[in-house]
């Protein structure tokens, strides 16, 4: 992991306020490291500016208390909601990991591109939302 930690990726404002231990398993931490290694490290060395992580990895209580469904991909450490710090950058973002042809499982404009939602998976399913 050379430009994410993990401690990025499962920083949480909400389980510090709340109380909530959010310390990821070991296999979230696997899932954790090859998102960053197919994923996150390759489109932050193409995007040449830092990338930040707004939601990684959320255990199950953190997953309820932020309103998250019972499927997301956070909860296996899978997904991580990340901005280049406004809109016209998360856009630039976006079409950096469809040029780049990165190995995704889904990704997912958020609110007109607020942020974007990125997975990696075995499924690899290239999914753009």
């Amino acid at each position: 992991m050379k430009h994410f930690t993990l401690r990025e990726l499962t920083a949480s404002a909400t389980a510090e306020r709340l109380g909530i231990d959010n310390a990821p398993t070991a296999q979230a931490v696997a899932n954790l490291q090859r998102l960053v290694e197919h994923v996150l490290d390759p489109l932050r060395e193409a995007y040449g500016k830092p990338i930040y992580v707004n939601s990684g990895y959320r255990c199950a209580e953190l997953n309820r208390a932020v309103g998250g469904v019972a499927t997301s991909q956070h909860l296996a450490g899978e997904a991580a909601d990340i901005t280049g710090g406004n809109q016209r950058e998360n856009r630039r973002l976006h079409e950096l990991i469809k040029r780049l042809k990165l190995p995704v499982d889904q990704v997912i404009n958020e609110h007109d591109f607020t942020w974007l939602h990125v997975s990696y998976s075995p499924r690899h399913r290239r999914k753009f939302i």
